[in-house]
């Protein structure tokens, strides 16, 4: 009897291995949505504080709520972006102009409460106020740690592809002859906090991620290796108070890193290089907020 066309050959049991991984998979994906979601409207929030003081300044200013040129710049800002994280220009034009009435509606109902009463400015009190507010909004974002259960248990093929991709994008512009030098070797990252790990290899013409043991391992937290890819913090001071840990093949791990301190920071894709900047003063202020 032949098999229907479209169907597999042997139809996989409800509760077979492939079901179990795919429910654990959507499960853990779901609840990152749900952090992810949250730091949204988190950034929501520190946002509308900003938009109160751009109001405060129009107010004096005698500046009229709406800026046509302002949001046409904001929504073209918003655009080139989108294109470059591969986000619909569609989406992150709704995005913004959400973001934006929420903006004009909230500078309205400011301005309808009328005038506040004078009060004394100090130079300490309000700097102290908006740290403390950005502070709190910044706690609402998960570390890193947090996600490491939920990590777990994604299969590696949802996240290997991803940071081999991440990885060969950042190194395709050295010099060939120079990665000769590590042609073969095998090299292992490890997100202490996430609980993430990879062993990537050069193979002559390209980055590929494998499955046999590292010669040499970059051991340290999300936000520590994000600060030094991102040029935000210098691998020697980061080696030096031990928030990173070179084990194994110590040549080949300062050959590496050599090797990426030769690259110009204007050579990544500006794509990478904005993910990078930024994620990085993001983790950084959030890890301050919850130690603070």
């Amino acid at each position: 009897m032949e098999t229907p066309r479209g169907l597999p050959p042997f139809p996989l049991s409800p509760t077979g291995p492939a079901q179990h991984i795919a429910s654990g998979t959507l499960v853990g994906a779901r609840h990152a949505i749900d952090h992810v979601d949250d730091a949204v409207v988190a950034l929501a929030g520190l946002r509308r504080r900003l938009v109160g003081a751009v109001h405060r300044s129009k107010r004096v200013a005698g500046l009229p709520v709406r800026d046509g040129e302002r949001e046409a710049g904001v929504l073209s800002r918003a655009r080139r972006v989108a294109a470059r994280v591969a986000v619909p220009g569609d989406t992150a034009d709704a995005l913004m102009h959400a973001l934006m009435s929420d903006a004009c509606r909230q500078q309205v109902q400011a301005g309808n409460a009328g005038p506040r009463p004078a009060v004394r400015i100090s130079m300490s009190t309000p700097v102290a106020s908006r740290s403390f507010s950005a502070a709190r909004l910044l706690r609402l974002l998960p570390p890193p740690r947090r996600l490491r259960p939920l990590l777990r248990r994604l299969p590696r093929v949802a996240h290997e592809p991803l940071a081999e991709r991440i990885l060969a994008r950042a190194v395709r512009r050295v010099d060939p002859v120079t990665l000769d030098l590590v042609r073969g070797r095998r090299l292992g990252i490890e997100l202490e906090d996430l609980g993430l790990a990879w062993v990537f290899a050069w193979s002559g013409e390209r980055l590929l991620a494998c499955h046999e043991p590292a010669e040499a391992t970059v051991r340290g937290s999300a936000t520590d290796l994000f600060l030094l890819a991102s040029r935000q913090e210098d691998a020697d001071t980061l080696f030096f108070q031990r928030r990173l840990i070179l084990t194994g093949d110590v040549e080949l791990g300062l050959t590496v890193r050599n090797l990426l301190d030769r690259l110009p920071w204007e050579d990544l894709p500006l794509g990478l290089r904005i993910v990078l900047h930024r994620g990085s003063h993001l983790l950084r202020a959030a890890r301050d907020a919850h130690r603070a």
